[in-house]
């Protein structure tokens, strides 16, 4: 695909799903009760799975729109001026009174693991019906399952034009099952369970629909399963220096929805596996910085970038 000038087209993602605002605080240890800390650290900065993976989709130089209840309102302003600054484009189902869900987050500094706390998307009412206009000129859609209306209708639609569909599976949710039934490719975490039951073998989740399910373990290895053949293989996972792992599951899906962006709805083996490993690199460059996307403009965001 070329642009009008001749020069090739900007892949295109969506990525639909949930936005918050994040209040992070850096602190010595998590307090036990009725204890006070003080924190080493603020940072105040949009958040959420689906609008942590659009960012970084457009980091990494595809053009990315997000699909959330952001709303109206200062925390929703603080919200649409990030992504206006990242380059992402906002198709907003919130109501007139809507606002984004509002997440405190407590990360230990010595460990860089994070504690937090969150509303998510509950209570939440979005619009009935989002535009399948929002999908045309697109390459791929990640959904996350916290606006499961929404999911499931445009990972319908994008199933029906050929668009590649990615699930970030970080929880079981009502729907959950429905929204599989939709999907090429999920991306489950270490935790996720099938309504409740353990998934010990990941073609239980590929029965469902998948061709290609993913399982991350935090730092530890990644395991990929391809339902054509039935194989599950392991893909290791380098070490880190941990500053904050505040986001890297939604960087790592972030930059695995950019990589699908290139590969069609089908992806063969020998890709699907380079781009799991490259969604792990970046994931990894994650956690060496302050908050989800304190990466971005790092010395190894230039290089990728660069090349």
């Amino acid at each position: 695909m070329s642009g009008a000038d001749g020069a090739p087209a900007m892949r295109r993602v969506v990525a639909c799903g949930l936005a918050t605002l994040d209040v992070v605080q850096y602190v010595a240890h998590v307090p036990g009760p009725d204890e006070k800390v003080v924190a080493d650290e603020l940072l105040v900065a949009a958040g959420g799975p689906a609008l942590n993976a659009a960012l970084t989709a457009r980091a990494l130089g595809v053009a990315a729109t997000l699909v959330a209840h952001v709303g109206h309102g200062p925390v929703a302003d603080l919200v649409r001026a990030e992504l206006a600054a990242g380059g992402v484009a906002l198709v907003d189902v919130a109501g007139p009174t809507g606002a984004p869900p509002v997440s405190s987050v407590l990360v230990t500094t010595s460990t860089g693991e994070r504690a937090v706390v969150s509303v998510n998307a509950t209570g939440v009412v979005e619009r009935p019906e989002v535009d399948e206009a929002v999908l045309t000129g697109v390459a791929a859609l990640l959904v996350d399952g916290h606006l499961m209306g929404a999911a499931v209708a445009l990972a319908r639609a994008a199933r029906e034009r050929g668009v590649c569909v990615l699930l970030d599976a970080g929880s079981w949710k009502p729907g959950t099952e429905a929204l599989l039934a939709h999907v090429d490719v999920a991306a489950l975490s270490a935790d996720f369970t099938l309504d409740g039951a353990p998934v010990r073998d990941l073609a239980q989740v590929a029965a469902l629909g998948p061709s290609w399910v993913v399982r991350t373990h935090g730092p530890g290895a990644v395991e990929l399963h391809d339902a054509r053949t039935g194989t599950t293989t392991t893909r290791l996972v380098a070490p880190a220096t941990v500053v904050d792992t505040l986001g890297a599951g939604d960087v790592f899906h972030g930059a695995l929805l950019a990589a699908l962006a290139g590969l069609g709805p089908r992806p063969h083996a020998r890709a699907m596996a380079q781009a799991v490993d490259g969604a792990v690199r970046v994931a990894g460059w994650s956690v060496r910085y302050a908050g989800a996307r304190g990466w971005v403009g790092g010395p190894e965001h230039h290089a990728a970038t660069a090349r």
